[in-house]
């Protein structure tokens, strides 16, 4: 079975969000998968999407901190700041995070480590709504 289908994720202030349960709200198809693989893509250039722990949220608050530093805001010589000065610094880091992630899919959940959750990087200060393509493959259960 191919079901593909495009999510709403609400819109947050800049930092890492874990959206594990928001995305499976909006996708209840997924309980009818056996044994498959749940692709999504996140369909902006300032925000990203990636697996990383989902318990403790100091992680993300320290996470944040890391990606200040990897792609501070107002570098001499940056031309791209018609949208502001934290855009070209959110595309970098969408660059660097990634877009896209595929989980493995097993009897209707997502085979995911213990501690894994995923997670929206909202690099901009004020991002909006943010959409996913998700494309599940699988075996019906």
């Amino acid at each position: 079975m191919w079901h593909r289908t495009t999510l709403t994720l609400r819109p947050r202030r800049q930092g890492f969000h874990l959206v594990t349960d928001e995305i499976l709200e909006q996708l209840p198809v997924l309980a009818d998968v056996r044994l498959g693989l749940l692709h999504l893509q996140l369909l902006h250039t300032s925000a990203s999407l990636t697996l990383n722990e989902n318990a403790d949220p100091d992680v993300r608050h320290d996470m944040a901190l890391y990606a200040e530093r990897l792609a501070p805001q107002g570098i001499d010589g940056m031309q791209h700041t018609l949208e502001g000065p934290d855009d070209m610094p959110a595309h970098v880091l969408a660059s660097l995070f990634g877009t896209q992630v595929t989980l493995a899919v097993d009897n209707g959940r997502l085979a995911t480590g213990t501690w894994q959750g995923i997670w929206l990087g909202e690099h901009r200060r004020q991002g909006g709504a943010r959409r996913l393509l998700a494309t599940l493959n699988g075996d019906d259960a």
